[in-house]
């Protein structure tokens, strides 16, 4: 109890923390009330208002087809932390249990598995994306999927120094010699001491993993339209960017709140982490 408090002291030190908090709270909020705040269907046409610019009626103007440009925003919101929540925690997943394999294993396995993932590593972000969208294909599941594979070899990464650090423990020598198997020493001794660095990155990325889905929409590798995502919003407003800026600046600047939110998080929970920080 002791050590929670002074974990949450530490937290609530941070100001950077707890706005990036507060922030991210309300987006989340955003998406799981849009049907009650949109203004109204995301997928509506009025093609007698099309390209209006802001005004009373619609805050953030209208697109090519009439549709509100707020209530698509919205609904969008619910797209992008979908995606970017599934998909760092598939990534999550398959890392962490590729890095704490190789590193408990050695031999062989470490050197099979820790070289795959410096090949993936190797190749930008974003053209992994591209490469694996392409092969599934678009697709809300897809998406998640093709992020998720993105980020695998990044907790890989994480997960791997760690382990072979946690793994020459006294405890988990112990638990060898009275008999654990080596499913139970990973899954009892190893996972939950590195947990918090696992935790503290797919925090950070989060923010990534939402610019990254906005980026595969973009290029019309993502949620297929007319679903609003704001990847797809921004490359819709591309071809009049010049005429109305609001098509993509608002989703722009969606984004941009919600990435900062969640790294600001993620630094908050760097400095728990950190037993140097801590207050």
């Amino acid at each position: 109890m002791k050590e929670r408090r002074k974990l949450w002291r530490t937290f609530k030190t941070n100001q950077t923390a707890v706005a990036g908090t507060a922030m991210a709270i309300v987006v989340l909020l955003i998406a799981v009330f849009a049907f009650l705040i949109s203004p109204y269907d995301p997928l509506d046409q009025d093609v007698f208002h099309r390209l209006t610019p802001p005004e009373r009626a619609h805050p953030f103007g209208t697109d090519e087809y009439g549709r509100d440009v707020l209530s698509r925003i919205i609904w969008g919101t619910r797209v992008s932390l979908t995606v970017g929540f599934f998909s760092v925690l598939l990534g999550m997943v398959m890392g962490t249990a590729m890095g704490v394999v190789a590193g408990y294993s050695g031999g062989a396995t470490d050197t099979l598995i820790m070289r795959m993932v410096d090949v993936l590593l190797s190749f930008p972000t974003l053209i992994t994306g591209i490469m694996i969208a392409a092969i599934l294909g678009s697709g809300l599941v897809k998406l998640i999927i093709t992020i998720g594979i993105v980020f695998a070899p990044r907790f890989a990464r994480i997960a791997y120094g760690p382990t072979l650090a946690v793994k020459e423990m006294e405890y988990v020598s112990s638990a060898k010699v009275i008999g654990a198997s080596g499913l139970r020493v990973i899954l009892c001794h190893i996972i939950p001491n590195i947990f918090g660095e696992i935790i503290v990155a797919g925090t950070l990325w989060m923010g990534t993993a939402i610019m990254t889905e906005a980026s595969l929409s973009f290029l019309g590798l993502g949620v297929s339209p007319p679903t609003p995502t704001w990847g797809n919003m921004i490359r819709s407003g591309i071809d009049v960017l010049a005429n109305a800026p609001w098509l993509s600046l608002f989703p722009g600047l969606s984004i941009l709140i919600t990435v900062l939110a969640f790294n600001m998080i993620g630094d908050g929970l760097r400095d728990i982490a950190d037993p140097k920080l801590r207050v």
